[in-house]
């Protein structure tokens, strides 16, 4: 039986947690005209930046002058990362365009690591817990009938190692019981990871035991950073456990560029790139609605704005080629260098010249079938091409 996949959401972060980390000089014209394109890719929610204090993230100074001239597609929801009430304040200001993102669960979370969440947002991790009983009150006082609970740092952090998940489920388990002393049931569950803990076994383990113990939960988050290259098969893990009756809300950034300042791995702390993810996606048979050509040209438009190679994989090898147009030339010269490797995209004038040591063309029984609209292999066992007339025969 095929697997059945849950609904995923995603969405995309390049223009917040990627320029976070960049040269605070980079352009808003060039800020603008990657935002631009990114809303032609067919992505359903950018994430365009955030109103936080030029003081500790000077690149996001003009995040205003971004907001005012960008040009928003229908279709398409665009919001902003505000930390206190005067940032909700000034992203108001612009709604619409932005939308004013609140959780559709009221939601209590908290950091597992008091470490990071000082350094992050100058709060302990008891500060935010005081909260807790004000979101419940709330929650309450307006008739709520569904909620969340969350963690960050949900794994291990930089700063005091590795978290076992049983860490994760007795503080999940002490949230869950503070919502049920309200009458408010929960069914959505958020987990984190700033420091790039993440890891398959891990995530697969947390989310299944998030199932098992409570099985009304219906609807997961997962913030995964990707420092140590783990992102891409986390969310993977999570997608496997997870059914066809689940929604799991996903992030990223085009080339997987991303970082933070606070938790020691700065630039090399990236998110999963959005292209790689879901390309991933597509090939599992999970709807995106995104045209990967195009994100690739989002990748190459923010490797020039920023200067430097960015860290995906999809946009330098290209997307997996599924129809015959897409199919290589078998008899291309020998392709070396990155530059070369582009020509899935920018055609063949890219190898020209390049090593050619084959005394004779490359022929393939396969290939012709395929480009006769058959597949390369037949259904039964006698239909491979070395069993069908047309093939020539070996010498005896």
């Amino acid at each position: 039986m095929p697997q059945q996949w849950p609904t995923v959401t995603y969405k995309e972060e390049g223009m917040r947690e990627g320029m976070q980390i960049e040269d605070a000089n980079i352009t808003v014209d060039d800020k603008i005209e990657l935002l631009d394109m990114l809303s032609e890719t067919g992505l359903s929610s950018i994430v365009v930046g955030s109103f936080v204090s030029p003081k500790w993230t000077p690149q996001m100074e003009r995040i205003d002058e971004i907001v005012q001239r960008f040009t928003p597609k229908p279709g398409v929801t665009y919001s902003a990362l505000a930390l206190n009430s005067r940032g909700v304040e000034r992203a108001r200001a612009y709604s619409p365009p932005l939308t004013i993102e609140r959780d559709k669960y009221p939601r209590l979370s908290c950091h597992l690591c008091d470490v990071f969440v000082r350094r992050n947002t100058n709060r302990t991790q008891m500060q935010e817990m005081e909260r807790w009983p004000e979101i419940i009150a709330q929650a309450q006082e307006v008739g709520i009938k569904e909620s969340g609970i969350g963690c960050n740092a949900s794994w291990g952090s930089n700063f005091l190692g590795e978290f076992p998940v049983d860490s994760l489920m007795t503080l999940l388990e002490y949230q869950h019981g503070l919502w049920d002393e309200a009458g408010i049931k929960v069914v959505s569950c958020s987990m984190g990871d700033p420091m790039s803990h993440c890891t398959p076994a891990k995530v697969e383990e947390s989310v299944t035991r998030v199932k098992e113990r409570w099985p009304e939960i219906n609807h997961f988050r997962l913030h995964l950073h990707n420092g140590r290259n783990m992102a891409i098969a986390s969310a993977y893990a999570a997608m496997r456990v997870l059914g066809p009756e689940d929604t799991l809300e996903l992030d990223g950034t085009i080339g997987g560029y991303g970082g933070c300042p606070y938790c020691g791995n700065g630039r090399a702390t990236g998110m999963a790139p959005t292209e790689d993810l879901l390309h991933m996606m597509d090939d599992m048979g999970i709807p995106t609605g995104v045209d990967i050509d195009k994100l690739i040209d989002c990748v190459w438009a923010a490797e020039r704005i920023i200067g430097r190679e960015l860290y995906g994989h999809v946009s330098k090898a290209g997307p997996r080629p599924r129809t015959v147009d897409k199919l290589y030339d078998i008899n291309m010269p020998f392709v070396e260098t990155m530059g070369q490797a582009l020509h899935f995209k920018k055609g063949s004038e890219v190898y020209e010249g390049g090593i050619y040591p084959y005394r004779e063309p490359i022929t393939s029984p396969y290939r012709d079938r395929i480009d006769q609209g058959l597949p390369a292999f037949g259904t039964g066992a006698n239909e491979f091409p070395w069993n069908q007339d047309w093939l020539p025969k070996a010498d005896s």
